[in-house]
C-alpha cells in the first residue's frame, strides 16, 4: 500500500516529495504485444509515469456487453506498466475527446433521441453507472492504496470547455469515490476563466492543458488554486492530422524548451502523446466548427516516440532535458522493432459491393431513411435504396442532412458524390422506366470535441427530390466487420464499390506500412484485422501494419475500394508516408 498525496505546491509519495513526469500512451492505440515495448522507452527517456485515457467504446462496443480482452485489456496494461516501476494516472471519462470516435462515447448512446449526454441527466448518468460498474472493480485493486501503480484519477475531461454543469461533475466525482476509487482525484482545463470556473470542482486538483506559453497558463491556474501543485496534464509537443490538410509538425528542441521552463518553475507535466499510435478500424474522431473534418487513420502526433515506435529527435531532446532533473537510465531502451518491405502484391481476386449485399447484411424495410444508430449500427457504411418512378426531367437531389459522405448511383452507375456540409449540385432525368436510387453514406467519424458532439450517422432527416420528400427504402447495414462470406471472381474488377483480395507471402514477422498510392479512398484489413481508412487527398499515404497483424506464410490482403484505383496492386514499405 502506498500513499500518493499532496503537501503545499508538492506532491508526496510513500512521504516524499516527487514530481510527475508523465506521457501519455492509449493501450487501444497500440496492439497489446507492443504495450512493453512503448513503456519501456517512456521510461528510458526519463518519465516516471504513464497516463492513458480509458475509450468506452472499446470496453462497451454493445449496450450491457461489456469487452476488456485484447487490445481492451487495460488492467494488462497497467499491470505492465506497473512491472516496469512506473505510476499510472488513469483518466476513465465518461468521456475522453482524444481525437477518438464520439470522444470514447458508445454510439449506442445515439439510439435514445431524447438522451442528453454529459448533464445530469438520469438515462445518460444510468448508462455512466453500469459502465463504472464494469470498469471500476478491475481497477479498483490497481490503485496505489491497494499496492498497485494507479496514483491518480481524473474527473470527466476538459468539462469546462463542453458545459457548466457541475452536478453532472459532482455525480462522476461520486461515482468513482463511491466504488472504492480513494487515489488523488484531479480535473483538466484549458487556462482560461470560463473553463476553469465550469470544469472544476472544489476539493479536486485543478490541473491545465496547454501547448505553449507555461508562464502564462501556470499563473492562471494559480489565480484559482495558488496552494496546489503546478501540473500542465496536456502539455501538447505535438498535434493530430486532418484529412486534406498537411501533417502537423513541432521542431523538437522548442518542445524541450518549453518543458524545461516548466520544470524550473517546479511544474510536473503529462506529454500529450508520448507516443500517439494508430486509430485503427473506424475509430477516428472528427472535429467540426465551420465545418466537419474528420481525423486520420495515423495517430503519429509527431510524438517523441512515433507510430511505429521509433524514438525520434524529439525524444532525445526531451530526453537531454529530463536528464538534468532526474537520473535517466538509457541502458533499460529496448532493441528496435524491424521494418520490412515486403514489396508488392496483386489483388486478382474482387467482390462487387452491390453483389455481394446478401452476403454482408439482413436488409431493413423503412418508410424513411433511418440513421446508423436507430438501425444498431455503429461504424462503417450504410446503403439506402429506394425506385424511383418516371418519366422525370431535371430532378436535383436533396439529401437533408448526410453524415458524413454519400456516393449516388443511378441504376448502378455512379453519378457524384454528397459531401457534409458542402455545395454539391446532383441533377438528373428520370425515363418512363423509372430508375433504382442507390445512397452510400460512409461514417468518417464521430465528432469527438466541441458543441456539435452529438453526431448522428447515415442520413439524418431525408431524402427529396426537389421538394418531394422520397419514401420506401430499403436500407442495408454495413459495418464490415465480418467479411468471411464473401465470394471472389478472378480478374478484372467489375464494378466499384468493390473488395480486392490478394495474400502476403512472409517468411519473417516485421513491420511494414502499406502504401496506398494509386487508390481512391477505402479500407484496408489484414488477415480480418481493420487497419483503418485511407484516402489520396492525405496527407498520410500509408497505413501502419504491427508485425503482429502479420503470421508466417499466407496472410490475407482485403482492399474495400469506394471510387477508383489505377492498378489493383499495393506495396508493403518499410518507411511510412505520413505527408
Amino acid at each position: 500500500m502506498a500513499i500518493f498525496d499532496i503537501s503545499g505546491k508538492e506532491f508526496l509519495y510513500e512521504g516524499k516529495p516527487v514530481r510527475i513526469i508523465s506521457g501519455s500512451i492509449h493501450y487501444f492505440r497500440v496492439v497489446p504485444e507492443y504495450w512493453k515495448d512503448r513503456l519501456l522507452k517512456l521510461k528510458a527517456c526519463g518519465f516516471n509515469t504513464v497516463e492513458t485515457y480509458v475509450a468506452w467504446n472499446i470496453h462497451e462496443p454493445r449496450s450491457d456487453k461489456f469487452c476488456f480482452e485484447g487490445i481492451a485489456d487495460i488492467e494488462e496494461f497497467i499491470k505492465i506498466a506497473h512491472d516496469l516501476g512506473l505510476m499510472v494516472i488513469v483518466r476513465p471519462g465518461p468521456y475522453i475527446c482524444a481525437e477518438w470516435e464520439f470522444g470514447g462515447l458508445p454510439s449506442w448512446l445515439l439510439a435514445d433521441s431524447n438522451i442528453r449526454l454529459r448533464c445530469y441527466h438520469k438515462p445518460y448518468l444510468e448508462r455512466v453507472d453500469l459502465f463504472f460498474d464494469e470498469l471500476l472493480f478491475r481497477l479498483k485493486p490497481l490503485l496505489c492504496t491497494n499496492g498497485g501503480p494507479i496514483i491518480a484519477m481524473q474527473v470527466e475531461n476538459e468539462y469546462g470547455s463542453y458545459g457548466n454543469d457541475k452536478r453532472y461533475l459532482e455525480y462522476v466525482k461520486n461515482g468513482l469515490v463511491k466504488r472504492g476509487v480513494d487515489v488523488l482525484l484531479f480535473t483538466s482545463d484549458g487556462p482560461t476563466d470560463g473553463m476553469l470556473q465550469s470544469g472544476t470542482l472544489d476539493g479536486v486538483l485543478m490541473t491545465a492543458n496547454f501547448g505553449s506559453q507555461p508562464e502564462e497558463s501556470f499563473a492562471k491556474l494559480g489565480e484559482y488554486q495558488p496552494d496546489k501543485p503546478l501540473v500542465c496534464m496536456e502539455y501538447w509537443n505535438g498535434w493530430f492530422d486532418h484529412w486534406g490538410v498537411d501533417h502537423h509538425t513541432r521542431d523538437g528542441a522548442d518542445v524541450a524548451e518549453v518543458l524545461e521552463r516548466m520544470l524550473k518553475m517546479g511544474g510536473s507535466v503529462n506529454f500529450y502523446m508520448f507516443h500517439g499510435g494508430t486509430n485503427f478500424g473506424f475509430y477516428n474522431g472528427a472535429n467540426k466548427f465551420e465545418k466537419y473534418i474528420p481525423t486520420v487513420t495515423s495517430y503519429d502526433y509527431d510524438s517523441p516516440v512515433s507510430e511505429c515506435g521509433d524514438p525520434t529527435d524529439k525524444y532525445y531532446a526531451v530526453q537531454e532535458v529530463l536528464s538534468k532533473y532526474v537520473k535517466v537510465d538509457k541502458s533499460i531502451m529496448p532493441a528496435a522493432i524491424k521494418k520490412i518491405s515486403y514489396g508488392k502484391i496483386e489483388l486478382t481476386q474482387h467482390a462487387g459491393l452491390f453483389d455481394s449485399l446478401s452476403r454482408l447484411c439482413e436488409p431493413v424495410i423503412t418508410a424513411c431513411p433511418e440513421t446508423m444508430e436507430k438501425l444498431g449500427q455503429d461504424y462503417g457504411f450504410i446503403l439506402y435504396r429506394t425506385h424511383v418512378k418516371g418519366p422525370r426531367k431535371t430532378n436535383e437531389l436533396f439529401i437533408q442532412d448526410v453524415h458524413d459522405r454519400a456516393l449516388i448511383f443511378l441504376d448502378g452507375q455512379y453519378r457524384g458524390v454528397y459531401s457534409r456540409g458542402g455545395d454539391q449540385k446532383i441533377v438528373f432525368d428520370i425515363p418512363e422506366s423509372g430508375v433504382q436510387l442507390d445512397i452510400l453514406v460512409e461514417n468518417l467519424g464521430r465528432v469527438n470535441y466541441g458543441p456539435y458532439s452529438r453526431d448522428e450517422k447515415g442520413i439524418t432527416q431525408g431524402v427529396r427530390l426537389g421538394n418531394q420528400f422520397l419514401f420506401g427504402w430499403t436500407i442495408h447495414t454495413l459495418p464490415l466487420n465480418n467479411l468471411s462470406n464473401l465470394v471472389y471472381e478472378e480478374g478484372e474488377a467489375a464494378s466499384l464499390p468493390g473488395f480486392f483480395r490478394g495474400f502476403l507471402n512472409v517468411d519473417e514477422e516485421a513491420d511494414a506500412f502499406l502504401s496506398t498510392e494509386g487508390w481512391g479512398k477505402g479500407v484496408v484489413f489484414v488477415n480480418g484485422f481493420n487497419l483503418g481508412r485511407y484516402w489520396e487527398i492525405g496527407p498520410t499515404k500509408t497505413l501502419y501494419v504491427p508485425g503482429p497483424l502479420l503470421r508466417k506464410g499466407v496472410n490475407e490482403i482485403i482492399v474495400f475500394e469506394l471510387e477508383r484505383v489505377k492498378e489493383p496492386v499495393v506495396d508493403f514499405l518499410d518507411k511510412p508516408n505520413l505527408g
